[in-house]
């Protein structure tokens, strides 16, 4: 049988001689310089685009240039630049704190006022368009050693039933037996006792309730430090007041402080883009997830506390409508950063990935979880389970198989283990169980993860070891297809991409990538690391091709509203090629977490005019909010996206098309 062979080899040979050649002219010396010299050629010829995509560095005015750690598509089409800090100890003791937003399609950057250290906090798209983001930074971890004031836990108790009582930050608490002075680092509220009587014996009981607070010594030095339980005086308290409220502390030491989280949360506006204060959640979480529901509320999940210790258990309800929050009924514990996806029926899939702290033999077995009755359905068969920490997950298109990928992964904590596997769970079967997926390029901790509108996923960047040590960037990338299960490398990325960094679909088809965070920058791991403040576009094959792209436009001039189960039409004068029609879930990506993106098939007909497309009426596969619209035609080339939104109240029976708001193109 005569082999030939394809576009692609012959191309990657001939590009192979040409090199051989030019370092046989001018010598070994000259070889790496021909090399590079070629391959930037090679990389930027029509028929290696088509073939491989292209990447392009994003050009940032300097006072725009800041550490992304978490990026978020917004229904306007610009993309939300938040690094509050950005893990720069010295940002956040001058309560320097950035947020940037970009418009793609112009280039153009603005500043935001940022009201809190968003850092490490947690994020989701509203029904509304806008984007929730609660939690953030407040305190630095300290190493052991580096730890110069004595701190840690004290809880306040109030044996008051007739009032609750609030202390600011600062408030002093002196030691009643080691006569020892610490100072808390921020405001609590210590609710009242609880007071009942025995309607039987007409006996009443006082229950004291209590509040935790981080507090350290005002004074630096070992001998601030204590060793065993203490009850402590509130200063400036008076009366009563003095008696029924008390600290009691054990060990207030130098031992190694984590980071602390905030209870903050905030609205951010698309349109007046700014941020809205919003009632804050009822624990502090510094890495939580927060996952859209699909009634349009929102669950927050995990995350460091005020302490430093990771919230054992108590998720919260935000409800878009109240601006409030409400604790679940009962507890479930999970590791910082869970990938939690609305999944069918309305239940939550834990995909056991996740970015970083909780002890390495509790709540990290993937699983089913079922909000109304908390009951948690493990889901077996994920091979290296000891490495999915900094594992990417992705729902594969389209949303209604059910089907989660699992890339990569790393070993728990500063660990250097990690893996290219790919594991997939497919959740429409009855006992469903996780199996090995082709894979991934290289052993990548730390890859991302975007769902293309062409039905694929790209994936790209990594780093073989724990936060790029030792010069371990993966400069690496690969498209997924779900349909033959199967990746295609395609270009290489020009920047390496560790810890903080992400990636985003861009409403014109293209691809963002964001941020990494390398402890050094050189193999010996001798020279410390600089955060990468560069975003880079990737250009996907299908932007390449010969031709045009399908044309999409709004039937008429407003945006749309379109009920699940209702129907939309869309101009378009390429119909008769429209071979898929996608609707896309804006992310909004963080910490090797993005559980907001989804891609579902939409079932569509053609009309005189264009098309109209059909919502599913399943409120658990489309949670409310807004979604990019793409047409695909039968070559694999997308439309640019146009946007609709699906409300929360939605009626599977209602097929009627509202007008929603003025014209917003992509970037505008």
């Amino acid at each position: 049988m005569n082999y030939r062979p394809s576009r692609r080899t012959r191309r990657l040979a001939i590009g192979a001689a040409a090199v051989l050649v030019l370092a046989g002219f001018n010598g070994p010396a000259l070889y790496n310089f021909a090399s590079e010299k070629y391959h930037n050629y090679k990389i930027n010829q029509p028929e290696y685009k088509a073939e491989n995509g292209h990447w392009k560095i994003v050009d940032i005015p300097e006072k725009y240039r800041i550490n992304t750690i978490h990026a978020a598509l917004l229904q306007t089409g610009k993309v939300l630049l938040v690094a509050g800090s950005g893990n720069d100890a010295k940002q956040f003791d001058a309560g320097t704190f950035r947020t940037t937003l970009w418009d793609p399609v112009k280039n153009t950057f603005k500043n935001i006022p940022t009201p809190a250290d968003l850092f490490c906090a947690g994020h989701t798209q509203l029904p509304d368009g806008k984007l929730l983001v609660a939690g953030g930074t407040q305190r630095y971890e300290s190493l052991e050693g580096d730890v110069d004031k004595a701190g840690g836990l004290m809880i306040v108790y109030n044996e008051s039933p007739d009032k609750a009582m609030t202390l600011k930050k600062g408030t002093r608490f002196t030691g009643r037996e080691n006569g020892k002075t610490f100072v808390s680092n921020a405001n609590i509220l210590v609710p009242r006792a609880e007071k009942k009587t025995d309607p039987a014996t007409g006996k009443v009981t006082v229950t004291p309730k209590s509040a935790r607070v981080y507090v350290e010594s005002p004074k630096k030095g070992k001998q601030h430090q204590t060793g065993t339980q203490d009850q402590y005086v509130v200063e400036g308290l008076k009366g009563g007041d003095r008696k029924n409220i008390y600290g009691i502390a054990q060990k207030l030491s130098f031992d190694k402080k984590d980071f602390q989280g905030i209870k903050d949360a905030y609205e951010f506006d698309p349109v007046a883009e700014r941020y809205i204060t919003v009632d804050p959640m009822g624990e502090a979480r510094w890495y939580p997830t927060l996952t859209t529901l699909e009634d349009g509320s929102v669950l927050s999940v995990s995350g460091l506390d005020e302490i430093g210790q990771v919230v054992p258990g108590k998720n919260e309800i935000y409800d878009p409508d109240t601006k409030k929050w409400e604790y679940l009924p009962k507890t479930r514990f999970f590791p910082t950063y869970p990938a939690l996806f609305l999944a069918r029926d309305g239940k939550v899939f834990y995909t056991g990935s996740n970015a970083g702290y909780g002890p390495a033999d509790k709540g990290r077995v993937p699983g089913v979880w079922d909000l109304s009755t908390n009951e948690f359905r493990k889901v077996p068969g994920m091979s290296d389970p000891d490495i999915l920490e900094t594992s990417m997950s992705v729902l594969l298109p389209p949303a209604q198989k059910q089907q989660y990928m699992v890339l990569g992964g790393g070993g728990v904590g500063e660990s250097g283990k990690s893996t290219a596997k790919t594991r997939i769970a497919d959740l429409t079967k009855d006992n469903p169980r996780f199996v090995d997926g082709p894979d991934l390029y290289e052993k990548a901790r730390y890859p991302s993860s975007v769902i293309l509108p062409d039905v694929t996923v790209l994936t790209t960047n990594g780093s073989d070891d724990y936060r790029g040590r030792s010069d371990s960037n993966v400069l690496k990338a690969s498209i997924y297809d779900p349909e033959k299960k199967e990746f295609r490398d395609v270009a290489d990325p020009l920047v390496g991409r560790n810890y903080h960094s992400g990636g985003l679909l861009l409403p014109d088809g293209r691809v963002m990538t964001f941020g990494s965070d390398s402890l050094f920058s050189d193999k010996a791991n001798t020279k410390p690391g600089e955060f990468e403040q560069r975003i880079e576009i990737y250009t996907p094959p299908y932007l390449h091709q010969d031709g045009e792209r399908p044309e999409l436009k709004d039937a008429g001039k407003p945006r749309k509203t379109v009920r699940l189960g209702g129907s939309v039409e869309f101009k378009s004068k390429d119909a008769a090629s429209v071979e898929k029609m996608r609707l896309i879930r804006p992310g909004a990506f963080t910490h090797v977490t993005n559980v907001e993106q989804r891609s579902i098939a939409l079932d569509f007909k053609k009309t005189a005019n264009g098309l109209r497309v059909t919502l599913p009426k399943d409120p658990s596969l489309v949670p409310p909010g807004w979604y990019m619209v793409n047409a695909v035609n039968a070559d694999g080339v997308p439309s640019e996206s146009t946007w609709v939104k699906v409300p929360v109240s939605a009626s599977a029976e209602t097929h009627e098309t509202t007008a929603e708001s003025p014209p917003v193109t992509p970037g505008a």
